[in-house]
């Protein structure tokens, strides 16, 4: 595929198209081994070689990254007071259109997604797939069957909300594991609170038959192939 040099530096990096033909006139980029001179030049994305700063650039159209979410960090792609999960990515995995594939709250820890694939998202997220997502809740107090049996029937929150059957495992002491297959808002904590729980720890471990890498720890962030990542549409459920 051919593509303008400037577009296709800014296509797999953080630089804008500024400042990607900046760093073109300011030497810092070769095409096959030399110097590119003008910001217009058309490369063939699949056999030319562009390197930045001494590193190579390989195109791909999509990316996707496991995070394994930190505590503290908001689920956006900026924000004015808060550090975002785009803001802990590592400067080499940086790229403009990144986002994260929905959310998790600000002090809940876990598998989350990070891609620019607005389609793979918007599937991924989608009510009518029904994508089963795993949690751990630490709560405040021991749990019984009750909270087995109030899961699997359906709960209804607070404000008579209706929430869809999940699933709830009891883990010992004052932990548990539960399977939704939606999304809404704080909806683990308020399905909890519910049945008279405090959720005081919750983490995501896994989305469909995708789980959290348990090599990463808090903060960090891997690639993962696109076959991998369309594991969250593989059946989750325990």
């Amino acid at each position: 595929m051919k593509e303008r040099l400037d577009k296709f530096i800014s296509s797999l990096t953080a630089l804008s198209r500024k400042e990607a033909q900046k760093a073109i006139r300011d030497r810092r980029v070769t095409v096959n081994g030399a110097a590119a001179r003008a910001v217009d030049v058309k490369i063939d994305t699949d056999a030319d070689t562009v390197t930045l700063d001494g590193k190579a650039l390989t195109y791909q159209k999509h990316v996707y990254y496991m995070m394994y979410k930190p505590a503290g960090v908001v689920s956006a792609t900026e924000d004015r007071v808060e550090r975002t999960v785009l803001d802990i990515l590592p400067p080499e995995l940086r790229r403009n259109g990144l986002f994260p594939a929905g959310r998790l709250d600000k002090d809940t820890t876990g598998l989350l997604i990070v891609t620019d694939d607005g389609d793979y998202a918007h599937r991924m997220l989608s009510p009518r797939k029904h994508v089963v997502k795993r949690y751990i809740a630490t709560l405040d107090k021991e749990p019984d069957e009750s909270v087995v049996n109030s899961f699997a029937d359906g709960i209804v929150l607070g404000d008579g909300t209706v929430c869809r059957s999940g699933k709830a495992e009891l883990l010992g002491g004052t932990r548990a594991a539960v399977e939704i297959s939606e999304g809404k808002y704080h909806q683990v904590k308020r399905m909890f609170a519910a049945l008279g729980y405090h959720v005081e720890a919750l983490e995501r471990v896994r989305i469909g038959s995708l789980e959290l890498d348990g090599r990463l720890s808090p903060g960090e962030v891997r690639k993962m192939s696109p076959e991998e990542a369309n594991l969250v549409f593989q059946d989750g459920l325990a």
